[in-house]
């Protein structure tokens, strides 16, 4: 590989943020207070992920009548499985960024498009980045499903991404920890790479100081739970500060 593994600095630099997923609304204000820096908000954790309601962004933002800071961002995803979609399926997700960059209450997008041949479909994906704009835009796990990573990066930086969420390739961080480090290491400033599947406080250490990201994801969920935990929240805060 071209980024070979070079000497780690011990967790140097600004602290990193803790972005949550939410898959209600319950989880988003539960993780607001519990200091998350960052929310993803999103529906059917059991598919990985889809398009929320519009109704709770509104909800969480407005709560006792107070807007809460934290920023949102909010997945476009019209259906779970593969992330080839359709003509059909594409407006939607370009209908869904139209109707919820329209309540002025979103901070950002999340969505991933590839081709039939797992590349990344850069036309679609700029697209859709443009539409979003100026807010800025994450690519999901869609990434984790390129035949080639390294190139998915260049490629994705291409569509002004700000942000990969990314496994590594692997079914969960732990297990992608090598490659997420030489995907920061390529990535330099010009897109953050953001370690996310089965991120807890159990792991969190490790994985900062094999990867020293400045950006982790997790949904703070311990099964059966489809709520997020606080006290698991405030822990991972603790470990990054």
């Amino acid at each position: 590989m071209p980024w070979e593994e070079e000497e780690k600095s011990s967790f140097a630099g600004p602290m990193a943020i803790v972005e949550i997923a939410s898959f209600n609304t319950q989880s988003g204000i539960i993780a607001r207070e519990a200091g998350a820096s960052r929310l993803e908000l999103c529906d059917n954790a059991d598919l990985g992920g889809t398009t929320p309601p519009i109704e709770w962004l509104t909800k969480i933002r407005s709560r006792d009548g107070t807007d809460i800071d934290v920023p949102i961002n909010v997945m476009i995803r019209p259906r779970g499985g593969d992330f080839v979609y359709t003509a059909l399926e594409f407006d939607r997700m370009k209908d869904s960024i139209t109707e919820f960059k329209s309540t002025s209450k979103v901070d950002g997008f999340v969505f991933g498009t590839l081709t039939a041949e797992r590349t990344v479909d850069v036309d679609r994906t700029t697209e859709l980045v443009s539409l979003a704009a100026p807010l800025p835009c994450t690519f999901h796990r869609a990434f984790d499903e390129l035949e080639d990573l390294y190139q998915g990066l260049e490629d994705v930086i291409r569509c002004r991404i700000r942000t990969i969420l990314t496994s590594g390739g692997e079914s969960n961080a732990v297990q992608g920890r090598k490659v997420l480090a030489q995907l920061v290491r390529q990535a330099g400033d010009r897109v953050v790479i953001m370690p996310g599947g089965g991120v807890r406080s159990m792991n969190l250490q490790l994985l900062h100081g094999d990867i020293q990201a400045s950006a982790y994801h997790s949904s703070a969920l311990f099964q059966p739970n489809t709520v997020v935990n606080a006290e698991e929240v405030c822990r991972m805060r603790a470990i990054l500060l």
